[in-house]
């Protein structure tokens, strides 16, 4: 014979409310964090299997900055807590390894247009030789302008695409890794209109700045933009060649 018998405890009204909000509160937390880190993970995968990624290339010596400079540049100063201080929507930070050399005396425009119809985006601003990503997208280290020979690169924030606001510079190039090979890229310059192809795209580390060069026989457009997404671990590149002579707007 049982000396004890145990009772199942009945649970009251308010236990059962606090234990049902208990599993609404988890589930709604992993929904979020799927939220957020979705992309991130997505974008890793689909670039590891589709995008290539470009070996190391050498710094040339007269586009290295000083180990000070490079430093400076990466850290944002000398405090412990400098690293996480870095400002992003400035452009000279994106390839820390090179210096800051602009020049726009001989060019004769200094900001045209950029239209990407495939990811909504028309007549966006470029600031030929700009820093402020928060304005405008910008023209890093000018040497040309679109529609002459040589390596236009423009370089355009992005974000996590929930967080996507085609009017907002801090998210513009967000869908960039939408295009494809044959997509259409228009540059107004000087009330001309240059139509550009992409032809390429492909990821570099920061430190990788061979996708800087210029280029002697042909026309070339190439955009840049962290990656993956709301991350600045990475670069993406896309590269277009100039398809069409320019046309008046």
């Amino acid at each position: 014979m049982a000396i004890y018998r145990y009772v199942k405890e009945k649970k009251t009204k308010v236990r059962r409310a606090m234990q049902f909000v208990s599993y609404v509160t988890l589930t709604m937390g992993t929904l979020v964090l799927f939220w957020a880190f979705y992309p991130v993970i997505s974008f890793e995968i689909y670039s590891r299997f589709f995008l290539p990624n470009i070996s190391s290339s050498p710094v040339p010596q007269s586009m290295g900055s000083t180990a000070e400079g490079f430093n400076n540049n990466v850290l944002g100063g000398s405090t412990k807590y400098s690293n996480n201080l870095r400002d992003f929507t400035q452009a000279s930070l994106w390839f820390p390894s090179v210096a800051k050399v602009v020049s726009t005396a001989t060019l004769p425009s200094k900001e045209y247009t950029i239209s990407i119809p495939k990811i909504n985006i028309y007549d966006a601003k470029v600031k030929v030789g700009g820093e402020d990503l928060k304005k405008s997208l910008v023209h890093y280290q000018p040497v040309t302008l679109p529609g002459s020979i040589g390596n236009t690169v423009i370089f355009g924030h992005s974000t996590l695409p929930q967080l996507y606001n085609v009017n907002d510079y801090k998210t513009i190039f967000t869908f960039l890794p939408s295009l494809s090979e044959g997509d259409v890229i228009k540059v107004g310059l000087q009330n001309n209109a240059y139509e550009y192809v992409v032809s390429e795209m492909f990821v570099v580390k920061p430190d990788q700045v061979s996708v800087l060069n210029q280029t002697t026989d042909s026309s070339i457009l190439t955009l840049v933009t962290c990656v993956p997404p709301g991350t600045y671990w990475n670069r993406l590149v896309v590269r277009a060649k100039l398809r069409t002579a320019p046309a008046e707007l």
